[in-house]
Order: structure tokens, then sequence, then C-alpha cells
């Protein structure tokens, strides 16, 4: 049986991809912040909700936020608040980079596996034309590159496993409510069918790299 683990399981995003997996007959283990007060931000914490677990097939980190405290994202630079830019690096990079910490036994070495960590495009540098949302940009970005280094690493120990970002598109959640008419969106389980698509179709040839909900490469 397929065994997967989602953290941020009680969000929009996060709570798909359960009842997706769980749909195709996965076990699936689930952490979040509400139901299990699990804080990707505080080491302690992650530590602790993480010890002992494992390994998986899937893990997916469907953890972050787009407004942190009201703070909604910045229409340029000269609106920057350095304690809202923070609490996006913390969020929504360093949180990733603590689980990401862990992968090397969350994973089975000799097993093909695959350790998601949902991004956006905005954070791809080479995609950026339009500026805006400095703060959530430059997270996103960071984690793209923790993903990266974390692939290249952890490609020594598990050659069959893939470390991966993936873009899920514009998702009908309260995440994305106050945005939603800027972009075509889709339904949660769409969303979660189609990054999990994603993951089935990716391997050790894919590591270290950013997908999109089609599949297709995004640039860094």
């Amino acid at each position: 049986m397929e065994k997967v683990l989602i953290l941020g399981a009680s969000g929009g995003i996060g709570s798909a991809l359960v009842a997706v997996f769980e749909a195709r007959g996965a076990e699936v283990d689930r952490l979040s912040r509400s139901v299990d007060g699990f804080d990707v931000t505080d080491v302690a914490s992650v530590e602790w909700h993480l010890a002992g677990r494992g390994p998986y097939d899937r893990v997916v980190v469907a953890t972050g936020a787009l407004e942190i405290d009201g703070a909604a994202p910045e229409k340029t630079v000269k609106g920057l608040d350095p304690a809202a830019m923070m609490d996006q690096f913390a969020l929504n990079a360093v949180g990733p980079a603590l689980v990401l910490s862990h992968a090397h036994r969350l994973l089975d070495r000799e097993a093909p596996g695959v350790f998601a960590v949902l991004s956006a495009r905005v954070g791809s540098i080479g995609d950026n034309r339009i500026g805006g949302w400095v703060s959530y940009r430059a997270a996103k970005a960071a984690v793209n590159q923790v993903v990266r280094t974390a692939s290249i690493e952890l490609a020594r120990t598990h050659k069959r496993a893939a470390v991966v970002a993936l873009h899920p598109g514009t998702v009908a959640t309260a995440f994305t409510e106050k945005y939603l008419g800027r972009h075509p969106s889709v339904p949660p389980a769409q969303a979660a069918a189609e990054l999990i698509a994603v993951m089935d179709g990716v391997g050790p040839e894919q590591t270290g790299k950013f997908f999109d909900y089609s599949g297709a490469e995004v640039p860094w």
C-alpha cells in the first residue's frame, strides 16, 4: 500500500490531496497546525511531530500563506514591510527547509519516492515580468533554492528519489479568495489530482526541478 505524508493537511489543497490519495487506496498520514499543533516554523515542533514517522512513498509540504497577519502582498517594493517579509520567509521558505532536513528518513533509501514542496510560479526569477509581491516572490524563490539544494544532497543516499517544487496554479481556496478575479482558477480537488499526476510522473531524472500542475517545467 502506498504510504503518504501530507503536511498542511487541513488547508484547501492539503485536504484535497488527502482525499484524492485516500480515494486511490493510499494510507495517508497527515499533520496540520490547526488540528495537530504542527508549527512548520518552529524547529522543536517539526522535530517532535516528525519523530518516528516514515518512511513514505510520497511526502508533500502543502503549508504556506499568501497573507500573514493581514499583510497583503506589496504592489511595489516601495511598500516593503521588513517584519512582513520575515514572516513570509519563516513560513514559506524556512518551514519547508526544516521539513526537508528530515527527508533522509522520511523517504526510503532503497525505494522510489517523491518529496514535493508546493511553491508558486511567482517565485520564478526567470518568469517575473511585472514586479510586485516582492516578499512572497522572494520567499518562494528561496524555497525553490532549498528544494534544489536538498535534491542534490539527498541523491547521494536516495538514488531512486525525486525532490521537486510544484506550482499548483490558482486554486479556489481561502488562501486565494481575494485574488481569484485576476486569474482563472480550479477547485482544490482538480488541483490535487493534477499535482498527484505530476508526482506520479517524476523520478530521479527529474529531481531538483520545478514543475507546474500540467507537468511543464518552470524556469527558476
